[in-house]
């Protein structure tokens, strides 16, 4: 059994003075069983308490004489856990923890405490030793048990234990809201997965009957309807690749290491990019989208591919939530010497005050999304992204007003 106590003490196994004839470390001596009354006295490092603490020492050795005990010394500041266990509200406490029932002194006059229940204390230990007289198996029992040490290195075992079942716990929730999550994933996959492929191969079937028209035919296809619907399927295929990665993303789990390659580059640049794939699907719902990105930003140090990532996200968001014929605003604003800082803006319904707070947490959907498609993962990217880009990502929002989301950038120097 390992020893777990830093500062533990025996009365019972103090040096015998010179000349008083004690022989207990002489072979020829058996060794004595171990004492039936066990006794836990726990102390602190104060000087106001010092004295005290040797009184008490001095008065239990005082008592040996009477009725042989073992006493352990354990000093709370090293072994705080111990004294959680066995609810001490005070120092010095003397705790009796064998025989049952176990009782516990404290305060200022424990000394005259120990007075008035020493007696007791006696007398238990000549009614147990009775019982285990009576009972030859459960005497013999009990000398294999060394209960000094086994009853406090249980109680701290106890305490670790205790300890990792809470972490254990933890972890199990963990892991079942990411259970629950990629159920969800699954759940939804071949719906959300199914519009946009739908969409990708109906255009290229459209594209594909339109070159197998007979010779000396004329193609039902105008270039110009040709070009739209090679552009429709390029961008729903997008909207898929999109996807794939958010879910990807999403099954590593939370504490995954993004891999940022940050170089310099152009974020006007970057969100024009973005505008033109939203063009078809901004028209579809007739919504009005201002822009006021300046053409003389620095250049930011990051990764392109996740920056266009977060603005791609963010302004899903808008479109989805934004009603027919409202706004999106995209703005970029040199904000400071080091910072650039995006802001995508809408006329939506706005999100509930108390849930800005909650809206980046991983898989966090609000009331209202609960019954529509999605996975409540994509804010939670973009945050990720963001922060691992030392930059800060936030929401402001206004019931029926509108949201806005803001994130910064660090500037190349």
């Amino acid at each position: 059994m390992v020893n777990y106590f830093h500062q533990i003490e025996k009365l019972n196994s103090v040096n015998p003075t010179p000349g008083t004839g004690d022989t207990d470390s002489s072979p020829e001596r058996p060794a004595n069983p171990a004492p039936l009354l066990q006794l836990l006295l726990f102390v602190d490092k104060r000087p106001s308490s010092r004295e005290q603490t040797r009184h008490i020492r001095q008065y239990l050795q005082d008592l040996k004489a009477e009725c042989d005990f073992d006493l352990q010394i354990i000093d709370v500041g090293e072994q705080p856990d111990l004294a959680e266990h066995f609810r001490l509200v005070a120092t010095p406490s003397l705790l009796k923890i064998h025989p049952e029932p176990r009782q516990t002194l404290a305060g200022s006059n424990l000394i005259a405490q120990l007075e008035q229940w020493w007696p007791r204390w006696k007398r238990s230990v000549e009614e147990y030793a009775a019982q285990q007289q009576s009972a030859p198996a459960q005497t013999a029992a009990a000398a294999a048990d060394p209960k000094p040490i086994y009853s406090v290195a249980c109680a701290t075992e106890l305490v670790q234990l205790s300890d990792e079942v809470f972490r254990l716990k933890k972890e199990q929730e963990h892991l079942q809201e990411q259970l629950q999550l990629k159920d969800r994933i699954i759940a939804m996959l071949a719906h959300d997965l199914r519009n946009p492929l739908t969409a990708a191969s109906l255009a290229l079937e459209t594209l594909e009957s339109s070159q197998k028209v007979k010779e000396g035919e004329k193609s039902r296809l105008t270039p110009t309807l040709a070009a739209h619907l090679m552009k429709q399927a390029r961008r729903q295929i997008r909207i898929v690749d999109r996807m794939i990665t958010d879910i990807l993303e999403a099954a590593r789990g939370t504490n995954a290491q993004l891999h940022i390659q940050a170089k310099k580059i152009e974020l006007g640049g970057i969100c024009q990019d973005v505008i033109l794939q939203f063009e078809d699907k901004f028209q579809t719902k007739s919504l009005n989208l201002e822009t006021d990105i300046p053409t003389d930003l620095p250049l930011v140090y990051a990764d392109p591919a996740r920056i266009k990532q977060v603005i791609v996200n963010l302004l899903d968001n808008a479109s989805k939530y934004t009603p027919e014929q409202g706004t999106v605003n995209i703005s970029i604003l040199h904000r400071t010497a080091y910072k650039v800082q995006v802001s995508i803006c809408n006329s939506g319904p706005g999100i509930p005050q108390e849930d800005c707070a909650s809206i980046f947490e991983d898989s966090f959907r609000l009331q209202r999304d609960k019954s529509t498609d999605g996975y409540g993962i994509g804010l939670s990217l973009c945050q990720g992204i963001i922060r691992a880009h030392y930059g800060q990502i936030w929401v402001d929002s206004v019931p029926d007003q509108g949201t806005c989301f803001h994130f910064t950038l660090p500037i190349q120097n």
